[in-house]
């Protein structure tokens, strides 16, 4: 586990980080590329661009539900800001990318989470980040039931940092 909780403002934060040995041109083609996103999060359709919103079709949930995705900002190839909803309310995430030592790091921010739903989110988008790596990587994708056990205790004691 390497996700944190940091306190913004009101508000909190859940920061995840990767890191991968690849250009950052090649990272955000893996998050921003429909075919590409396709293997570890699902594919998208759409218009894409800033203030515009594209259907993602989520593969690794239940049912495979379309989700609409409001494109906040996209900066290639250093930051892409995405806000949506679903049954459980609102939430803003953001992707970071730098050039770092031969490497490119990838902060992940899930912005806004409620503190008391973090064991449950948190494990969520290792989930996805592994999944993430392991498409890169074609390695053998992760099993989620593993990740809740394991992640959840660990990520019910972060605190704002």
């Amino acid at each position: 586990m390497n996700g944190r909780l940091v306190r913004a403002g009101e508000q909190h934060d859940l920061v995840l980080t990767r890191r991968f040995k690849a250009p950052i041109e090649d990272v955000w083609a893996s998050v921003t590329e429909s075919e590409r996103s396709a293997r570890w999060f699902g594919p998208w359709e759409g218009e894409a661009g800033p203030g515009r919103t594209i259907k993602v079709r989520m593969v690794q949930e239940e049912g495979e539900p379309v989700m609409d995705l409001r494109i906040d900002a996209c900066e290639p190839p250093r930051r892409l800001a995405v806000s949506g909803s679903d049954e459980a309310g609102g939430w803003k995430m953001e992707i970071r990318l730098v050039e770092e030592g031969g490497a490119t790091v990838m902060e992940f921010v899930h912005h806004g989470v409620d503190p008391a739903q973090v064991g449950e989110i948190g494990p969520g988008w290792e989930y996805y980040l592994d999944l993430l790596v392991a498409a890169r990587d074609g390695t053998p994708e992760p099993e989620f039931e593993a990740y809740l056990a394991r992640f959840k205790p660990q990520y019910e004691r972060l605190t704002a940092g």
